[in-house]
């Protein structure tokens, strides 16, 4: 049986495609049309769905969709009766005309008829879909399992519990009370109005301390079994709704936040207003806060579930720092996340969920992130034959090492010699993360190679953290309380006595947002660790996503125009390595202390 599951109309648009319950392929729509968090529908995604896994449309069986727009239908409209929030009605009757309207739109996309579409078309609720994306690809027989975001089909968080091909028991916290809105409403009052600026908040956290703790609780009430709600007077989305745009193009949610969290906090900060340390400790207050939350929340399902593994999704699933804490805070003894917690991931949820209501038995684990399209030699050759101007003027040197061994020890000198290298191999990664296929590389051990990171070739806010990729075999080596993640999902305390070892991948509070490499997950990359730790002693590497300022880059294409762009020295696009001239050792720090 052959499933497409597809995240549309929504932020993080994707598409996924299993076969016989076997994940095949998990692309995002963002790496094809190169607008981060791009909303609307998945085209692109979906042709490379069908590419790699060399299907025909005509074969697909099943299309999932991670909305179901008959879901707790008595809920909305009494909603709406009784607040008739401005605008919000509207905006939701829009989006609800395109989910319904998706059997023309795949028709046409795919080159079918919508009678060929119909009776293949599966709606999965929202959250439902969050959680069977986090349980059917777990490692776990059974499990609790728990969704937090901000909103989905009028649900913010749910949890029950995952037993074999199905998930029961489910509970809900119903709209308008979400953990998502509270983040997303002083990550707006911070100045950092995007789609998706959350995780900036999280980065900036550290830097403050948790002075207006005590003013935002208020904010939030937890109550029992797990619950809490919104003191509603400092949010928009209940009262006079917010103004939200899923088009084909960049999502857009405006104001959350009402005057009263001003008059709470003081005056919002501008976009481009400085960070002043008041700033710095909001952000830390409002990850306090909403860790209790989260935690609150958690604690009631360990309780009632009885149940010692915990799988979690949702958009909220994406702050690595609470994820890191979730073992030592709640109960749970094991947790897992995949690195697509967010609406990208509903799609692989929503498909495998078609998979088990049919009568699919469980059988797939994720155990990597690799699952996007690979390009073949002639295709980077060919990237490289059309950049060849560009690549003559700037003196770059252009050359094959065929041999992987030589290729990682190569590299690892160039790194250990201070030099930034763009690592562009095998398949793209599924989610937001960076893991070792599409990313930029550097030395952890010099201290100012942060700053030049996000000075140089990031181009953003210098409070941003970079990621170590390490040994999964030098874990325990290097982190505190750490267990695996290949995902690159948990933030864990860096050992004290490492910390001087590796400054560029530690975090002003001492933490680092691990991501282990094994040599059955990505034996290339594992095997260019082991190479820089051969020579340097240090079994790790500063890893962040090969971009700047836009998605990750996808094809070589994208690698090359970025390598060429920035301050990025040497770039390794598959067996082909290319340098800048007058690019070397003496041009980086000094080597480390």
């Amino acid at each position: 049986m052959n499933i497409l599951g597809l995240n549309a109309y929504h932020g993080d648009v994707s598409a996924v495609l299993v076969c016989d319950g076997r994940l095949v392929a998990a692309v995002e729509e963002e790496r094809f049309v190169r607008i981060k968090h791009v909303a609307g529908f998945p085209a692109e995604a979906i042709h490379a769905c069908l590419r790699i896994g060399g299907l025909p449309a005509s074969a697909i069986d099943c299309w999932a969709v991670s909305r179901d727009p008959r879901a707790h239908l008595w809920r909305k409209a009494a909603f709406l009766l009784r607040q008739r929030p401005h605008g919000l009605a509207g905006d939701r009757a829009r989006n609800l005309v395109r989910v319904r309207n998706l059997p023309g739109r795949l028709a046409g996309v795919v080159g079918l008829e919508p009678a060929d579409i119909r009776p293949r078309l599966r709606f999965v609720e929202h959250h439902p879909a969050h959680l069977g994306s986090a349980f059917f690809v777990s490692p776990f027989e059974e499990a609790a399992v728990c969704a937090i975001d901000g909103f989905g089909d009028f649900v913010s968080t749910s949890w029950g519990v995952g037993r074999g091909p199905s998930i029961d028991g489910i509970e809900r916290v119903f709209f308008p009370h979400s953990l998502g809105m509270l983040y997303l409403a002083v990550t707006q009052y911070l100045g950092f109005p995007h789609y998706g600026d959350e995780f900036k908040v999280m980065g900036l956290a550290p830097y403050g301390a948790p002075d207006f703790a005590d003013r935002l609780r208020s904010v939030v009430s937890l109550r029992p079994g797990g619950r809490f709600t919104l003191d509603l007077r400092f949010f928009r989305h209940a009262s006079e709704g917010v103004a939200m745009t899923w088009e084909s193009g960049a999502p857009t949610i405006g104001p959350v936040f009402t005057p009263a969290l001003e008059a709470l906090l003081g005056p919002a900060r501008h976009p481009d207003d400085p960070l002043e340390p008041r700033h710095e400790a909001i952000a830390a207050s409002l990850q306090r806060v909403f860790e209790e939350a989260v935690f609150h929340v958690l604690r009631h399902v360990r309780q009632a579930t009885g149940q010692r593994r915990l799988c979690l999704a949702g958009g909220c699933a994406m702050n690595s720092v609470a994820n890191g804490k979730v073992r030592e805070q709640t109960g749970f003894d094991e947790l897992f996340l995949q690195p697509a917690a967010g609406d990208n991931g509903t799609a692989l949820g929503a498909a495998f969920d078609a998979w088990h209501a049919g009568g699919g038995a469980r059988g797939f684990v994720m155990e990597h992130g690799y699952w996007g399209l690979s390009f073949p030699d002639d295709e980077i050759e060919q990237a490289i034959r059309e950049e060849a101007g560009r690549l003559q003027e700037m003196g770059c040197t252009v050359r094959r090492e065929s041999d992987p061994g030589a290729l990682c020890r190569e590299t690892a000198s160039a790194l250990a010699a201070g030099r930034i290298v763009g690592w562009f191999q095998g398949r793209m990664e599924w989610g937001a993360r960076a893991l070792g296929n599409r990313s930029i590389l550097a030395d952890p051990r010099r201290a100012d190679m942060r700053d030049i990171l996000n000075a140089k070739i990031k181009f953003r806010e210098k409070f941003r953290p970079f990621a170590p990729s390490i040994l999964v075999e030098a874990v325990d080596e290097y982190f505190e309380g750490a267990v695996p993640d290949p995902f690159m999902m948990q933030v864990y305390p860096i050992r004290p006595a490492q910390r001087s070892r590796v400054p560029a991948v530690t975090h002003v509070d001492g933490s680092g947002r691990l991501q282990t490499v094994s040599r059955t997950s990505n034996p290339l990359y594992w095997q260019l660790i082991s190479a820089f730790a051969a020579q340097t002693g240090v079994p790790m590497l500063l890893n962040t996503s090969f971009n700047e300022n836009e998605p990750i880059v996808h094809r070589p294409a994208e690698a090359l125009d970025c390598f060429l762009r920035t301050g990025l020295d040497v770039l390794v696009l598959g067996s082909m390595v290319l340098e800048k001239a007058g690019i070397g050792a003496a041009a980086a720090p000094g080597p480390p202390a």
